[in-house]
């Protein structure tokens, strides 16, 4: 069950291209589904769910009551909307149906915390208003809590820069019917003004509103504009989606107290714009709040997985200049002490085969130093690092290893194993081992795994020096391998999603890269895939996706 207890920057890269020994599992494009039509004039952005629970999952629409009451406008009246919930698509059993009031204070978005459903089943949705219905969207509920499931599968994304091209792997991700929800990862969307990233030469399609967002009515417009992509609408409606928030859901690199992109003697207070940042998320992402009002809680899939979902922009401190002995100061937190606690103590008393653990930010170690000069320009560009070079990302776990050091010691301390972190933010696709210490690997143990999913389209190096992909790079991808002996695949350019599988032999998680982010009917075909076996801590390369 879910614990209500708790109720970038220009990051990097993403995925590998396949090596000739592997054979490319080309995806059959699935066809792109068309812009919400006008006429269909209450309902134009979609339905979604999210946060399934064995016994429900939380329903997720939005309502245009009149013309003008646009995402942010502040305008329409207060709209009666019904729910139902049915075990088929035209809606001869339904199972479950309410109302809920749809009005300025939400921005005319409305949620439904169904509850009384049955586990591992899948059922549609759909909202009324007026007699007129909204697109039907299908969800899943997670297996009861003691069930002996089979596996679990996700689909996995970060990243997702409007500017920087088509949304194209959430529609492959919409296409697939194997799957029990999809985790976001963090950067649904970005708050850059139109042209700041990627530059206007680049740009593919515009941002609205065309500034930077600080205020209220700007993160709201912006999530409408998201909402309207029809490859979002299509992974919505056909997958519950299970997000957390990263950095440009608020302004890049931010921190509890302020943002790299935030100025306060211009653009107010940090406070007030953090606070009208997570109203938006909360009002427009199907997603279940802590109490607190923050993104960590945990979700769990049977015996299989207990998934923690971490928020690691709420509480930490102000990320610290390279290279200074700052990172390693034991009074810097990147979690918060509460939160650190929370998830210690849930993966010490967890009872599942795996323990999954959603983090925004790469934990493993990462040494950039060894990096040949000509790529170090567009790495810092991308992470927001001094150009003249960078030792570790401090945005990163590397710039709180003391938490790092507390959290990775639990785990070896109290013989925790089958931990799997799951990764965005770097704009690259990585699978890593995870030690205690990076310098002594491999003589000591890994204590986790970790996979790293690229963007969706956010720019990674090959976009930054406008090169083809996987011609540049690939020295970069050496001299990181190198000089982090626990990095066992990394690819820099690609864009794409991952398909991650677990069952109680081992988890696996498929990267699949897309043709071209700039083309609205791009194809997908597998990167790689790579597994690590229970009781291992090690990875390995599979010869096959799962599925």
């Amino acid at each position: 069950m879910t614990d209500h207890d708790q109720i970038s920057r220009r990051t990097a890269v993403t995925a590998v291209a396949a090596t000739a020994a592997l054979l490319p599992f080309a995806a059959a494009a699935p066809a792109r589904a068309q812009e919400a039509p006008e006429e269909d004039r209450f309902f134009r952005h979609g339905v979604a769910s999210g946060d399934p629970l064995p016994d429900g999952v939380l329903l997720w629409t939005r309502v245009t009551p009149i013309p003008e009451a646009t995402p942010g406008s502040g305008r329409g009246p207060a709209t009666e909307v019904g729910w139902q919930v049915a075990t088929d698509r035209e809606f001869g059993t339904v199972v479950a149906r309410g109302s809920v009031t749809a009005s300025v204070a939400a921005d005319h978005t409305v949620k439904a915390d169904v509850r009384g459903l049955r586990p591992a089943t899948a059922y549609y949705y759909r909202f009324t208003v007026d007699g007129e219905h909204s697109p039907v969207g299908r969800t899943r509920t997670a297996p009861a809590h003691d069930a002996a499931a089979g596996n679990v599968r996700f689909g996995v994304v970060s990243c997702a820069n409007w500017e920087s091209g088509y949304f194209s792997p959430y529609r492959h991700l919409a296409a697939r019917s194997d799957l029990d929800a999809v985790l976001h990862l963090g950067d649904y969307l970005y708050e850059y003004k139109s042209g700041e990233y990627p530059d206007f030469a680049y740009v593919v399609r515009p941002h609205s509103p065309a500034h930077e967002l600080l205020t209220l009515a700007d993160y709201r417009t912006r999530h409408g504009v998201h909402k309207t992509d029809p490859d979002a609408l299509a992974m919505h409606a056909s997958h519950p989606v299970i997000a957390i928030w990263d950095d440009h859901e608020f302004a890049d690199n931010a921190w509890s107290g302020g943002a790299v992109n935030h100025t306060p003697d211009s653009e107010g207070a940090w406070s007030a714009r953090m606070a009208a940042a997570k109203q938006a998320y909360f009002e427009w992402m199907p997603v279940r709040p802590s109490i607190a009002g923050t993104t960590y809680r945990r979700l769990r899939f049977g015996n299989l997985a207990d998934l923690h979902l971490l928020d690691l922009r709420s509480f930490r401190d102000e990320q610290a200049t390279p290279g200074s002995g700052a990172v390693d100061d034991p009074g810097r937190t990147l979690t918060g002490r509460a939160q650190l606690d929370w998830l210690k103590a849930g993966l010490e008393r967890s009872d599942t085969a795996w323990r999954l653990v959603g983090t925004s930010v790469m934990i493993s170690q990462v040494a950039f130093g060894a990096l040949p000069a000509h790529l170090l320009g567009p790495l810092a560009e991308i992470l927001g690092l001094p150009k003249e070079g960078l030792a570790v990302n401090t945005d990163q776990w590397d710039g709180y290893t003391d938490d790092r050091r507390e959290l990775l010691g639990h785990l070896s301390d109290r013989g925790i194993d089958n931990t799997v972190f799951l990764t965005g933010d770097i704009h690259m696709a990585w699978a890593n081992e995870v030690p205690l210490k990076a310098a002594t690997y491999p003589a000591t143990r890994p204590v986790a795994t970790e996979f790293v999913v690229t963007s969706v389209t956010s720019d990674n190096v090959d976009d930054f020096l406008h090169v083809a992909p996987h011609t540049v790079s690939l020295v970069g991808v050496a001299a990181l391998k190198a000089a982090n002996r626990h990095v066992k695949w990394l690819d820099m350019d690609s864009h794409g999603y991952g398909v991650l599988d677990v069952d109680a032999q081992r988890t696996q998680m498929d990267y699949f890269g897309i043709s071209d982010k700039t083309d609205p009917n791009a194809t997908s075909e597998l990167l790689r895939s790579y597994r690590t076996r229970s009781g291992t801590q090690l990875l390995e390369r599979a010869d096959r996706p799962v599925g």
